[in-house]
């Protein structure tokens, strides 16, 4: 038997009017950020979406995570149309399963707080374990994430870059997701910690049976992490399928002048 889809996109379209300044008026033009893209997610692989900024990727992670509206189409997650999720406690429900990982790692950090009670917040709101249990648990997720469980009574400032990058990460998987939204999670890193970011994801897939959807403008990148991809340009998908062929052999003008602008060599190479 074929198991479904954990993630199914179709149709989607994400339109913002355009000229309509009074709240009467009906707007005639429209920033079609997102227009009538389909594609689907198997269950543990990293599909990739790559594009140039302003192609539609961030909104259609936003749109997959409910942070905003569709203007049109249906999300489905494990055949379940999650557009048609309007409580708040559902919402909440699937945004366990569905984390994003954005792509700075100090703007999503309270720089007031230590990483302790950042880190710990996900099991308040979700009202899951004890405060002692809590406090054992945000040790473990630092020490998953390749950091000390003794840097919990830090705060934001005192980290590098990719030492907040992984506490991010920490914290999207702490209440054992099923999908993690990657949104150019490496962008904003040296190419150096990059590389280590990416295999630190490459292990947490393992090691927890996650799902990525990885949203990058960077090709070497997607390449390294993705088995599957879909170019995006102007909020289409103009192009999608297994990545290998489409970089060696792109059908679409779009994605051949995006590959003429990488290297060659990757700069990233997997562990063995």
């Amino acid at each position: 038997m074929v198991q479904a889809p954990i993630i199914q996109v179709k149709n989607l379209k994400k339109y913002y009017p355009l000229g309509a300044s009074l709240p009467f008026q009906k707007a005639t033009e429209f920033n079609k950020s997102v227009d009538d893209i389909s594609f689907v997610v198997e269950k543990g692989e990293t599909f990739g979406i790559v594009g140039e900024s302003g192609s539609g990727k961030s909104t259609t992670a936003k749109l997959i995570d409910r942070l905003i509206e569709p203007t049109a189409g249906e999300i489905y997650f494990h055949q379940q149309n999650i557009t048609q999720l309007t409580g708040y406690k559902e919402l909440q429900n699937l945004r366990k399963s569905i984390q994003i990982i954005f792509q700075s790692p100090y703007g999503t950090l309270d720089p007031r707080k230590n990483i302790g009670f950042s880190l710990e917040e996900p099991f308040v709101i979700n009202q899951t374990a004890n405060k002692k249990e809590r406090k054992q648990k945000v040790k473990e997720l630092l020490e998953l994430v390749g950091l000390s469980g003794s840097s919990i009574s830090k705060y934001p400032h005192e980290f590098s870059g990719g030492q907040l990058q992984r506490i991010n990460i920490a914290r999207a998987i702490a209440l054992n997701p099923e999908v993690v939204i990657c949104d150019e999670s490496v962008s904003a890193l040296d190419v150096s910690v990059q590389a280590q970011i990416l295999n630190l994801l490459n292990e947490l897939q393992e090691e927890l049976g996650l799902t990525y959807l990885f949203i990058s403008h960077d090709l070497n990148v997607v390449k390294y992490m993705c088995k599957r991809i879909a170019v995006m340009q102007d909020g289409k998908i103009v192009e999608q399928g297994d990545s290998q062929e489409i970089y060696q052999n792109p059908q679409n003008t779009y994605t051949k002048k995006l590959l003429s602008s990488i290297p060659i060599e990757s700069p990233y190479k997997r562990k063995n």
